[in-house]
């Protein structure tokens, strides 16, 4: 029930209760006579006395009990008993006192029924006529921004509670300097940066980052979304950034943050309308607002995106984005202090150690991160534990990664045996290679889409990989291939998603990171992106059909080389993968331990690198 509805019992039902308690005030429970009883009681000499008002009689007998009586109006009480044959003796021995009505109960009893529904007809029409204005109001607010802000007296975070990005928190330090101290950069002749652009992929903080802006600078601080300022009217986006701007004028020194700002500063020209486009409209409003004839001082625009490459290069240019602070996924030392901030209200375990964790999830964001503790905090309560032990985070991080596990998936004999077959394939094809990462799990139990899979994680991090290192993946990923040939002489759809990342995976490295002998340091392809009713992704092939069969057949060959690597390690240790099927189909998952306790340490050159997941 809407407000304007609940308004409206509300005050009907407190009118009728005003009515009724002033109406019923006061009123005994006293018995009614007729006059035909009234003249008997007369007669017997029962009567103490009457008193008369309007219409009403009020007795008192003899014994002092009380009664009512109702006379007509046009005659009086005396003739009225003469009538009814009471002797004259009689009426005058009983004192008759006649009373004008004046009380307050009387002029109620006269008003209210008529009073009461007026004023309900009052109160109606006023409600609706409030609500029509309601609606008009909103129509012609329609322009306004509607931003939300945030005031400076308001708790908010701070750098201490945003972990990592090291780098970015000092480029935005001087962003603070300057809101906090403004006259110590202009005494030297300096400007005030006017935008910050924060960039970098989804959940890495950029949000979190520009509240603690805000937080530590003191200031009041508008939050809008890009999308909130278009609408299907022409000019509502441009009249949206005037009003935005125009109120945070009157609370400089602010911040302004727009959020996903490519929604209306992608680049123009590349959509239907032309110049009459309602995006294109907000975004030269914007610029304007930014960098145009009037200067906005002590306004500083701050902006998130994970997709600069759309934005218009207007927009990117000195004068309205100053800065540009990129945010890129943490190392595992920014990931150690993301774990401890987002832990510190959570019980944890004696036996949790978040560096292990760091460890555990090389690819991980902020957001990411925060929702495996989270997942984890869930997991504990479900099982009725009072703290967050170690075992749980460790299954929300596969959780994560893969999906929560469908134990209840039903597999037959024979294809519980080909995923242990093939899940043992990868894990020894990964285990016996010099540049891979140690396997830290292997299981037969399905999450999400996958029947089974192998974790193997990095214990440190690194940017750059060579070529052999790639080699190294293809084979890995084509273990459980390989496997599924050699023990059962046949192949099946399991291995589908590993010849997908397979597929991509020699893709890129021979089209786009030069690593093909025989096409040579040069990409091949340009990704272009379309905007016509709706978004679509465009590969402009700079090159010819030869060079196209060129590609196919070094893919090809890369493949090739892969699986021969992947056989040749299933065919030498046959035993070895037998032994880990084995135990799989036993215990359906092998930790770490174990599974180096059935095939040995791994090399002592191996190396710790950053490969994909690899999941049936």
């Amino acid at each position: 029930m809407n407000t304007t509805w609940r308004n409206i019992l509300i005050f009907v039902g407190s009118l009728t209760l005003v009515g009724m308690f002033l109406v019923f005030v006061n009123v005994e429970d006293i018995p009614k006579l007729n006059l035909s009883a009234l003249a008997t009681e007369i007669e017997q000499g029962n009567v103490k006395s009457i008193v008369v008002r309007g219409t009403e009689v009020s007795i008192v007998r003899a014994d002092d009990s009380k009664a009512n009586a109702q006379k007509e109006s046009g005659e009086s009480l005396s003739e009225l008993l003469q009538n009814y044959g009471v002797a004259a003796d009689k009426i005058r021995a009983v004192p008759i006192e006649v009373q004008e009505g004046t009380g307050l109960n009387y002029w109620l009893r006269a008003i209210l029924p008529t009073l009461i529904p007026l004023l309900l007809i009052f109160a109606l029409i006023w409600l609706f006529l409030r609500q029509v204005q309601g609606q008009n109001n909103r129509a012609l607010m329609f322009g306004q921004s509607g931003a939300r802000e945030i005031d400076a007296d308001t708790k908010k975070e701070t750098f201490a509670d945003v972990a990592g990005v090291k780098e970015a928190k000092e480029e935005l330090s001087e962003i603070v300097e300057f809101l906090k101290h403004p006259e110590k950069f202009v005494a030297l002749g300096a400007k005030i940066p006017k935008g910050v652009l924060l960039m970098g992929s989804p959940g890495t903080g950029k949000t979190l980052l520009a509240r603690a802006v805000a937080g530590e600078a003191g200031v009041p601080f508008f939050h809008m979304s890009g999308s909130e300022f278009v609408e299907m009217l022409v000019g509502v986006g441009a009249s949206r950034v005037r009003d935005l701007f125009s109120k945070a004028k009157k609370r400089t020194p602010c911040i302004v943050f727009i959020d996903e700002i490519d929604a209306v500063g992608r680049q123009r020209g590349t959509g239907l309308g032309g110049s009459h486009d309602e995006r294109e409209q907000t975004l030269n409003q914007i610029l304007v607002e930014m960098d145009g004839f009037e200067p906005n001082l002590g306004i500083i625009v701050v902006a998130a995106t994970n997709r600069p490459d759309v934005l218009d290069p207007a927009l990117l240019r000195p004068g309205r984005f100053d800065r540009r602070v990129v945010l890129d996924l943490p190392d595992i030392k920014e990931r150690h202090e993301i774990l401890t901030v987002h832990a510190r209200n959570k019980p944890l375990a004696p036996d949790v150690v978040l560096r292990q964790l760091a460890e555990r999830t090389p690819g991980f964001s902020g957001a990411d991160l925060a929702n495996l503790i989270n997942e984890a905090a869930i997991l504990a309560a479900r099982r009725d534990k009072k703290q967050v032990e170690m075992v749980d985070l460790l299954e929300s991080i596969e959780k994560v990664l893969l999906g929560p596990e469908r134990k209840n998936r039903m597999f037959k004999d024979e294809e519980r045996k080909i995923t242990a077959v093939h899940e043992a394939g990868h894990a020894l094809v990964t285990h016996l290679q010099p540049h891979t990462d140690p396997v830290q799990k292997i299981s037969i139990i399905s999450r999400g889409h996958a029947a089974g899979y192998t974790l193997k994680m990095p214990l440190e991090d690194r940017l750059m990989r060579r070529r052999e290192e790639y080699m190294e993946d293809i084979a890995i990923l084509l273990g459980g291939f390989a496997a599924e040939q050699i023990f059962f002489g046949d192949i099946t759809t399991g291995a589908s998603d590993d010849m997908k990342q397979a597929t991509r995976l020699v893709r890129h490295m021979v089209t786009q990171w030069g690593m093909s002998e025989t096409l040579g340091p040069r990409t091949y392809g340009e990704q272009d992106e379309l905007i016509f009713l709706g978004r679509e992704i465009h590969e402009n092939r700079n090159y010819s059909e030869d060079v196209a069969r060129k590609i196919d057949e070094e893919m090809d060959k890369l493949i090739a080389a892969g699986l021969k690597k992947a056989r040749e390690i299933v065919q030498g240790n046959k035993t070895v993968i037998d032994k880990v099927a084995s135990v799989l189909l036993e215990k359906e998952t092998l930790e770490r331990k174990e599974f180096y306790d059935i095939v040995g340490l791994p090399p002592a050159n191996a190396q710790n690198l950053i490969p994909p997941v690899v999941a049936t």
